[in-house]
């Protein structure tokens, strides 16, 4: 019986140090999938997300992704979309345009460019996102849920929304954003008063520190528990906007490690482009598996 396989790439994103970023999956030549079929590679694969690349239905698009995780379809999301362009790009396909990427998703189209030829750093434009600001009255009970004292409400805790949802909390320091234990399930109620499913809590490093901010993004829901992301473009770009927001940027440029607690070192590029209305979230990507996958 004749096997049918498709190329396959598995990449770690946010990192030029292979297993120190966050992997991805990603399926080329997709076309002939359906959802059910994507959905289930995507449960085998069991990453927090696999990627299927598709020919674009929109002239202006380079190509097209459909980004599954274990659980459902995103309409975005960061580090796929990063993983996807390193992958698309090194096997050999070139865009319509030199050093700029047109991706199509579910959320429309999001551009990307070429931000450091010498190091293969991409970034993409962050898209448009909704902010909901955590009532007053819940700022007590997400403190218990941190078990953390250390919070810093001189930024206001936010729900993010722009594909995934998050709560993104500022702490005092990034020592207090690593030391944090939380409760998931306390946690898990109060995230869900901004329609969040995650929180990335994120903390300013000194001066002469490893970068910016430490950045934690930690998920509660289905009855699992809690999990850490390890390296994470949608919160990243969350909390990008959410600092232009509330006028407490750090500069025009910025850099963010996340992954320290799990052993990684995810290291993050966010430039901001006002002229142009335009925020950007970067980094490395790095190929670990290339091959074949078989299909049924």
């Amino acid at each position: 019986m004749q096997q049918h396989t498709v190329r396959f790439k598995q990449v770690d994103v946010f990192t030029s140090v292979p297993f120190k970023g966050n992997p991805l999956a990603v399926v080329f030549d997709a076309d002939g999938l359906d959802s059910e079929q994507m959905q289930a590679i995507a449960r085998w694969t069991n990453l927090s997300e696999t990627t299927f690349l598709l020919k674009p239905t929109d002239p202006s698009a380079d190509y097209r992704v459909r980004i599954f995780t274990t659980r459902g379809e995103l309409p975005f999301a960061g580090h796929p979309t990063l993983g996807s362009a390193h992958a698309w790009r090194e096997a050999g396909n070139q865009p319509k345009q030199s050093g700029r990427l047109v991706q199509q998703c579910a959320a429309g189209l999001i551009e990307l460019t070429e931000a450091d030829s010498a190091r293969d750093v991409w970034a993409f434009a962050a898209p448009p996102a909704r902010v909901t600001p955590l009532a007053d009255d819940q700022y007590g009970a997400l403190a218990e849920a941190l078990r953390s004292d250390a919070v810093d409400y001189t930024a206001q805790p936010c729900g993010v929304d722009n594909g995934p949802q998050w709560l993104v909390v500022r702490m005092k320091s990034a020592q207090a954003c690593l030391a944090l234990d939380p409760d998931a399930a306390a946690l898990g109620r109060v995230a869900r008063t901004v329609g969040a499913h995650g929180i990335a809590a994120y903390g300013p490093h000194d001066a002469h520190g490893p970068a910016t901010f430490e950045l934690r993004c930690l998920m509660m829901g289905g009855g699992l528990g809690m999990g850490e992301d390890p390296v994470t473009g949608s919160a990243n770009a969350a909390l990008a906007g959410l600092l232009t927001a509330q006028n407490t940027r750090p500069g025009m440029q910025y850099t963010v490690r996340q992954g320290t607690a799990l052993g990684r070192a995810g290291d993050v590029y966010v430039r901001y482009d006002d002229a142009a209305g335009k925020t950007w979230i970067g980094g490395a990507s790095v190929t670990i598996v290339d091959g074949t996958f078989r299909l049924p």
